[in-house]
């Protein structure tokens, strides 16, 4: 009986696995950094440091010759994005209410107005349907996540863009190696910024790049985010020369760090390939399970696979999602939900009423008369309130046994939801007891100090 019982109440876990570690750096890559250091080699402003060039050369060859600046996170990388396509104060951006914060404040960094369209209820993909409801005559950009590592649905936007003469900025942090019909998410828009810090699927320790099919996107951005010592590379336009000052963001980055990239895209595509086998066959595995829903990619379109995500049902389930989590936790699989509420929900998006430390950007907020709180957006509410993830990012070598497991830990709390109800009560029960407690506590404490 013991072997059947659930980790959380009291039985043994099915889905213990050793840990890999991650990120992994190969023998030539630390041989390098260490270089760096005994040289003293800590800092380069730009292509004139040998290592930044390298880098960048790699980044570049890997999307297929477009212009890569180095940085020194994904958030910078995104604000350089919108710098370098000239967005600004006043300037609207649709972007999706289901990430990550970085991919809204990057454009409150700038001045300019995030518009929250609508997402696709499955996958968390912001849906091109949605967008154009969402366009007005201050529409300049459409900012988009491909989370997860499911590549959005970048054809059906761009002719969005095209037709109403926006820009495309591709947010591919949770994406390095995600293609759509064999080229790689970053190379379908007018700029893309992706994160490289340590938990990503190209990982470093903390980094990011730009990526841009436009030379003045490039030095544009270069020039408001990176030193001025930019411009003694080739290429630096004459006519910038007489504007280069030192008034700009410091979002460069250390050669220790630049060092990395080198070795750790020579194995991104083979990491990419092993993650995707290891989340079909977790989805193999799983199939039939009626207590969750998979979101499915279209034709042509491969995920990354940094995370699985999928619905929770919890009207076949009978407990709640926070309940399934915990159990699939206590059996070895770490689930939980990656957004825990809508950005447009967030406290510091809302003027009205807000009492709280003033961003900078609320009185933006309030002259534009965005109403983040009105917003219905019934896709995105459905994802937050259903969805959880599994992250697979430290599974990048084949690991059949390790997602057959995983899927046994699923299976094995699906046949236990009748404990899981029981225990759902008695845990009810158990706060409802303990708020009553409370309340009579604070009772006997005011009559005693009426009394005094």
């Amino acid at each position: 009986m013991r072997k059947t019982t659930l980790a959380l109440l009291g039985g043994t876990p099915i889905a213990q696995h050793a840990k890999r570690q991650f990120p992994l750096f190969d023998a030539a890559s630390i041989r390098a950094v260490t270089r760096l250091l005994e040289r003293g080699e800590t800092v380069g402003l730009g292509r004139t440091n040998a290592t930044i060039a390298k880098a960048e050369d790699v980044i570049s060859a890997y999307h297929g010759g477009r212009h890569a600046l180095l940085l020194n996170s994904g958030h910078a990388a995104l604000m350089c994005a919108l710098m370098g396509l000239e967005i600004g104060p006043g300037d609207e951006v649709i972007t999706t209410p289901y990430s990550w914060g970085a991919s809204t404040s990057c454009i409150l960094a700038v001045g300019a107005i995030p518009v929250f369209a609508d997402i696709d209820p499955l996958s968390g993909l912001l849906d091109p349907a949605k967008i154009a409801a969402a366009i007005t005559r201050k529409t300049k950009a459409i900012l988009l996540v491909h989370i997860f590592g499911q590549p959005a649905d970048m054809p059906a936007i761009n002719r969005i863009a095209k037709r109403h003469n926006l820009r495309v900025i591709e947010d591919a942090s949770h994406a390095h190696g995600a293609t759509i019909n064999g080229t790689v998410v970053g190379n379908f828009s007018d700029a893309a910024g992706f994160s490289c810090m340590g938990g990503k699927l190209l990982a470093t320790a903390e980094a990011g790049y730009l990526l841009t099919p436009h030379k003045d996107v490039f030095w544009k951005a270069a020039m408001m985010c990176q030193h001025y010592g930019r411009s003694a590379e080739p290429g630096f336009p004459a006519a910038y020369k007489q504007s280069v000052d030192s008034l700009v963001y410091t979002f460069r980055l250390s050669p220790i760090i630049a060092a990395l990239f080198p070795g750790q895209f020579q194995r991104l595509d083979e990491q990419v390939k092993a993650r995707q086998e290891n989340v079909a066959i977790l989805h193999a595995a799983l199939e039939g399970c009626d207590l969750i829903d998979f979101p499915k990619c279209k034709p042509g379109f491969l995920s990354a696979c940094y995370y699985a995500t999928m619905n929770f049902r919890p009207e076949a389930a009978g407990i709640t999602r926070e309940t399934f989590c915990k159990a699939l936790i206590a059996e070895g699989v770490g689930a939980w939900p990656y957004v825990p509420d809508a950005i447009h929900h967030w406290r510091r998006l809302q003027w009205k009423g807000y009492t709280g430390p003033v961003p900078f950007w609320l009185p933006s907020l309030k002259a534009a008369k965005t109403d983040y709180a009105a917003a219905k957006l019934p896709g995105c509410a459905h994802k937050v309130n259903h969805s959880f993830e599994v992250f697979m990012v430290s599974y990048y070598r084949p690991a059949p046994a390790a997602m057959k497991a995983m899927s046994a830990a699923f299976r094995k709390v699906q046949d236990n939801l009748a404990a899981l109800a029981a225990y759902e009560q008695a845990q009810k029960r158990t706060r409802e007891q303990g708020e009553l407690r409370a309340v009579v506590a604070a009772k006997r404490a005011a009559a005693t100090y009426r009394r005094k």
